[in-house]
């Protein structure tokens, strides 16, 4: 019989997630089944979970399909209504031992199809560590889960539940296993990274963490932060962006939008100005920095004035690497009920902002040029700079390696070297 096969959909937290689940599956003995980790993030998010699971039973007749991911823990019913779907399991479940051994004993009958209990009564993270995931040059390690915070537009609170962080110590530990096996650099990863020790004892904030992992495991040679909330960056952590080189200069900030009133809609705990003075403060302490950043376009009620608003923050903060998310709206969500914007016109500013977006982009390969580079070797022929730059080599390198090279050139999308 064969092993299961897993489709993962959405953030990288599912993608960790799904190892965890690969590994939970293979202890119970399972076989001949296909997992679906779904994502929630948008509406079409979920359109598209359900196209996935209608084409894998089409290519998977016999197989045992199973769904689960932040659509199943938030629309359950969608997907125990589809005849397609043998089980749907929600994000707590799915990280139990207990879970995978039930559906592996008594799958399919008795088993009920449906197990999604109340993900808000979750007060601990589930005991799941990958060692290794990503590729073999970089790990993913998850320590924090959930989101405290209720922003209008975002259904995830209700998939992942309140926030709930991993203990330094074991964050620690795991990180110092993933350098004994060879990684050169581990990224920090959650779904409300700045609220990690919120819930520990002493409320310990983000920056300790990084400090206290910078400390611990002198041999990481590169400590790496995803997204994070600028407004709840701590002196901490600022301390270690301006005297830590082993601290990543590359943040990637979940800003939104650029335009007061949008912010105070979506229930947004920054303003525009805290948005550019975070910018320039981490730039100040940190020349090199290069900035991502998540911005809608299109939320309900946006004029063309809220608009520039967000298009003039992209030069304002120096934004390099841009996430651009046309509005979708979530049922449920406090933003699906508000005066929408014509769908021509999100799609159209959307566009606007990636257009911004590529010339951001285009400067900053161009000032890389005849500049020497630390970089990471995520492939033969492929690494990535400090600031998470794509570089192409025309000769091959130790995969895993971090070699120093001077830039000669670029694309529209990377660096030569």
């Amino acid at each position: 019989m064969s092993a299961p096969k897993f489709t993962t959909l959405g953030c990288r937290l599912n993608a960790y997630e799904t190892e965890a689940m690969k590994a939970l599956a293979a202890e119970s003995g399972m076989t001949n089944a296909v997992v679906v980790n779904t994502c929630a993030v948008t509406a079409e998010a979920v359109r598209k979970a359900r196209q996935e699971i209608r084409r894998l039973r089409r290519e998977n007749p016999d197989a045992r399909l199973i769904v689960t991911g932040c659509a199943a823990q938030t629309e359950p019913a969608t997907f125990t209504a589809m005849a397609e779907v043998d089980a749907v399991i929600g994000n707590t479940e799915k990280m139990m031992p207990g879970t995978w051994a039930t559906l592996a004993a008594d799958f399919i009958g008795e088993t009920e199809k449906l197990m999604v209990d109340d993900i808000m009564s979750v007060t601990e993270t589930a005991g799941h560590l990958i060692d290794g995931f990503g590729t073999r040059s970089r790990a993913y390690v998850q320590v924090q889960n959930g989101c405290d915070h209720r922003c209008t537009f975002c259904i995830i609170p209700f998939g992942r539940g309140n926030s709930r962080s991993v203990p330094a110590g074991v964050v620690v530990e795991q990180i110092r296993r993933l350098v004994d096996k060879g990684y050169n650099e581990v990224v920090l990863t959650g779904v409300d990274l700045t609220s990690w020790g919120a819930d520990l004892p002493m409320t310990p904030k983000l920056g300790d963490l990084v400090m206290r992992i910078l400390r611990l495991v002198p041999d990481l040679p590169r400590l790496r932060i995803s997204s994070i909330d600028s407004i709840e960056v701590d002196e901490n952590l600022l301390a270690a962006i301006a005297t830590e080189p082993r601290l990543m200069p590359h943040l990637h900030l979940s800003l939104q939008h650029g335009d007061d009133l949008i912010l105070k809609r979506m229930k947004r705990r920054h303003l525009r100005d805290d948005a550019i003075a975070f910018a320039t403060e981490a730039r100040k302490l940190r020349p090199e920095m290069t900035f991502g950043a998540d911005i809608i376009a299109g939320f309900p009620t946006e004029t063309e004035a809220h608009f520039e608003n967000s298009l003039r923050l992209v030069e304002e903060c120096d934004l390099t690497w841009l996430h651009v998310f046309p509005y979708s709206a979530r049922q449920g969500t406090p933003a699906a009920r508000m005066p929408a914007v014509n769908g021509a016109v999100i799609r159209q500013r959307a566009a606007r902002l990636r257009a911004a977006g590529d010339r951001q982009v285009a400067r900053h390969l161009a000032a890389q040029i005849g500049r020497r580079h630390r970089i990471l070797m995520e492939s033969p022929d492929m690494g990535r700079t400090e600031q998470f730059t794509e570089v192409r080599f025309a000769t091959p390198r130790t995969e895993g390696a971090i070699v120093t090279a001077r830039i000669t050139g670029a694309t529209d999308s990377h660096l030569l070297a």
